[in-house]
């Protein structure tokens, strides 16, 4: 319940040093909040750890697409291994910040699996056209584990969902709806999902 509070030093460090990441992630908190409490999941343990899922972006928090502002993207002057490689660290370096700030087991779980082990698909897909050839998807993949609670699933969903409806600039229902799908769709056939 203290984690809950967004007040927590946690908390303001990451308004602080990356805002778009912090609207985000109350943002994964609160749809991940509701999601579980419609299923009978901890209510909590989702809200707090969509809140804490994407702290480990503070450290380099301009290599995140919601975290830059004035239209320059970093990852168009650098190879897609090392921008996948860039974007991949914040997992890690939340479990860190998480052990750090002793923000307890469970929710340090939830940020070790709230990508899984799903691909980077903008990077890999970059690293096929830039190649002209066979790439191998493994290295282009998040290094797990898949998400072993419910709770770590609904905000490994809940952060798909808003990072990508976000960035279709629309309210139209019925199109919001469809790439929701999609994407949960993508995630249970890519087996994300099996063992939680």
């Amino acid at each position: 319940l203290e984690l809950s509070n967004l007040n927590n030093p946690v908390l303001r460090d990451l308004m602080i040093r990356a805002p778009g990441s912090y609207h985000h992630s109350i943002m994964v908190g609160t749809l991940a909040e509701h999601a579980a409490e419609a299923i009978g999941a901890d209510v909590l343990l989702a809200r707090v750890g969509g809140y804490y899922h994407d702290i480990g972006k503070m450290k380099n928090p301009h290599y995140y697409i919601e975290n830059q502002f004035g239209g320059f993207n970093i990852h168009e002057k650098q190879p897609p291994h090392l921008s996948k490689t860039m974007i991949a660290s914040h997992v890690k370096a939340g479990i860190r910040i998480g052990l750090d700030r002793k923000l307890g087991q469970r929710v340090i779980d939830v940020i070790a699996q709230h990508h899984g082990t799903t691909l980077v698909v903008y990077f890999f897909e970059k690293a096929k056209r830039e190649a002209q050839g066979a790439v191998n998807e493994e290295e282009y993949r998040y290094s797990g584990p898949k998400p072993q609670t419910v709770e770590a699933a609904i905000v490994m969903m809940a952060d798909s969902v808003e990072a990508a409806t976000r960035a279709m600039n629309t309210a139209k229902l019925s199109k919001l709806k469809a790439v929701c799908e999609k994407i949960l769709n993508r995630l249970f056939t890519d087996g994300q999902l099996e063992e939680s």
